[in-house]
């Protein structure tokens, strides 16, 4: 910034303190990744030193002691210069002055990696000799949590071979990070794809934490072999034994590994978490926004060159590259299912006997695969739960309910008569049958309506139409104020004794008017130029039910209104869906009405049974 008095320059002061605060807080998820960056800065020196001297060794090693923890790499190590520049610079890399060189052979990109070991360390000592100025001197770099540091030249006995040497002396409070054991978990969990041999050292042990190449890099004998491989590989990093495994080998975008197909139905909600490396490194074990949404039901882990990670390093920079892996990933994986279509419909089967909420996610944003899939997926009709090919087969008009309840209702009565219904209140369902069109050229889609109800069932000859006159007269001024018209019809099942048609229309004009009835004289006539002529709701009494017929014998005037009351209740109960105040009123007023009338007849007959 400018002086505004002698306009001189003055830096910038750093408080390393709330630095690291800042970074443990809020950068990094964890204390846990001190160690992931000294691997990475390790891999990174001896990378560089690799294209200098491919001779050259490349195995890290990690030793833990009373001490503290002491990393070492035969790396390209550092000049005094380097020190200054690098270690005592906040925010410059090594590798920033080739950025674009640096994310294909490097892992670190941002130059705060060090800082993280303050996050468990009160003090770092870093020794170091440099491979590529062999005439220079070692440099030994000591900085503590305060935020001060001192640069030392070593004399030629105190470092006599190029590399580098990090000494950790734990902070107060921080020693567990410094167990053996979790030292030895974490070398393991961060670095097991790590292109180099690292060990941990501890109590006379030295522990291999590597396994490369990874599991999907290796010959096996067979497909099966490779397959039983990658399985066991997944239960080991995933902590599930996986139903079914994908490779995911995508040379141009840089991806290598495996999606392992989750053995429970998945929540379509889940994005997904997946295990990532970078160039071997793990970046997270729970990153999203690898897959498209909707491959929720596969966890994937994966090694790649050319995504670009996020400052902390523990997940993915959303650019065009990450969206065009995300698109790569997405064909492979359906890819695989129109393999298994083709090839081996019994792995399909068992795959969508678990997963077929996911096929349905994936089918409606790709007509193709819609297409493959269609003798596959299975929906609720009225034939049972058949494929979407066999209700295109069998109805040409397909008729769906758009929610579980409407169908639940509507089911009995339009089975008993012939009528095929889809149920469409299923996740996806509904949307995939509107898409049959597109794949079937001739079907029609269409929501169930009243009028494709009542026009199915049996109409009632007019003699017993006359002789329910009177009936359907009371049943009709009853139900008029409620909006609901009253037909008679035959139909099964016959223990059916009433049905309630109604539409979406229907129930938005009666809300509408209840609305306007409570309004002022403002609302109230806007409320009226939305006057809907939507036919009004149907009670569909059933001729066939005996408890109609005997009904309609009633004489008594109040008790008639009563029942026909109840009908219209049981009716609303049947269809599941919330009744309304006025509705709630009736059912309740109803049922008092008819426990009265009941308890009054028992009443009666035992009087006269006493008198007798």
């Amino acid at each position: 910034m400018l002086d505004e008095e002698s306009g001189n320059a003055h830096s910038f002061q750093v408080d390393l303190r709330g630095l690291v605060d800042l970074l443990s807080h809020h950068l990094y998820s964890s204390p846990r990744v001190y160690l992931r960056e000294l691997l990475q800065n390790a891999v990174d020196a001896v990378t560089a030193r690799q294209r200098m001297d491919p001779t050259a060794s490349t195995a890290i090693r990690i030793t833990v002691n009373e001490a503290g923890l002491r990393i070492d790499d035969p790396g390209i190590g550092l000049t005094e210069a380097d020190v200054h520049r690098f270690l005592a610079t906040i925010g410059r890399s090594s590798k920033r002055d080739d950025l674009e060189g640096a994310r294909r052979e490097f892992l670190g990109q941002f130059g705060i990696g060090l800082l993280a070991c303050f996050t468990v360390a009160e003090r770092i000592q870093v020794i170091s000799r440099s491979a590529a100025v062999p005439d220079a001197p070692g440099i030994e770099w000591l900085a503590t949590s305060d935020g001060t540091y001192s640069v030392r030249r070593l004399a030629p006995h105190e470092r006599t071979v190029p590399g580098t040497t990090v000494c950790l002396t734990p902070r107060a409070g921080a020693e567990r990070w410094f167990a053996p054991d979790v030292v030895t978990d974490l070398a393991r969990d961060f670095g097991s794809l790590l292109p180099y041999e690292v060990t941990v050292d501890t109590s006379g042990r030295t522990i291999r934490t590597t396994d490369s190449p990874p599991v999907w890099d290796r010959f096996y004998d067979s497909a099966a072999a490779r397959r039983a491989a990658l399985i066991e590989y997944g239960e080991r990093a995933l902590g599930f034994t996986a139903l079914d495994v994908v490779e995911l080998d995508v040379e141009l975008a840089g991806i290598r590994g495996a999606a392992y197909v989750l053995p429970q139905p998945a929540n379509p909600a889940d994005s997904g978490r997946h295990r990532v490396y970078l160039k071997g490194m793990l970046l997270n074990d729970a990153t999203t926004g690898l897959l498209p949404d909707w491959a929720f039901f596969v966890r994937c882990v994966i090694d790649t060159d050319t995504l670009r990670p996020t400052a902390s390093r523990e997940g993915l920079y959303e650019d065009e590259t990450l969206v065009a892996v995300r698109e790569a990933l997405g064909v492979r994986l359906r890819d695989w299912l129109t393999g298994l279509a083709a090839q081996e419909p019994q792995r399909l089967a068992a795959f969508l006997a678990v997963h077929s909420l996911g096929v349905k996610a994936m089918a409606r944003h790709d007509v193709e695969l819609f297409r493959i899939m269609l003798p596959y997926l299975t929906l609720e009709t009225t034939d049972g739960h058949i494929t979407l090919a066999e209700v295109a087969r069998r109805h040409p008009v397909v008729r769906i309910t758009p929610t579980v309840e409407e169908f639940r209702q509507i089911a009995p009565i339009a089975a008993a008569h012939g009528v095929g219904v889809v149920n469409g209140g299923y996740t996806y369902d509904s949307e995939l049958v509107a898409l049959l069109p597109e794949v079937m050229p001739g079907v029609v889609v269409e929501e169930l309506g009243s009028d494709v109800v009542t026009a199915a069932l049996d109409p009632v000859d007019s003699a017993n139409e006359l002789a329910m006159a009177g009936f359907l007269a009371m049943a009709r001024s009853t139900l008029d104020p409620l909006g609901c018209d009253v037909i008679l019809r035959a139909f099964f099942p016959a223990s059916v004794s009433a049905l309630h048609l109604d539409s979406r229309a229907a129930r938005n004009e009666r809300t509408r008017a209840e609305i306007a009835a409570d309004a002022d004289d403002l609302w109230a006539e806007i409320l009226g130029a939305l006057k809907s002529t939507e036919p009004r709701a149907q009670l569909v009494l059933n001729h066939r039910s005996p408890v109609v017929r005997r009904l309609a014998t009633i004489s008594d005037r109040a008790l008639l209104v009563t029942a026909i009351e109840a009908l219209y209740g049981q009716a609303l109960l049947m269809t599941h869906r919330p009744l309304r105040s006025v509705d709630t009123a009736l059912l309740n007023r109803a049922f008092d009405e008819l426990l009265g009338w009941a308890s009054q007849n028992v009443t009666e007959s035992t009087d006269e049974d006493g008198e007798a």
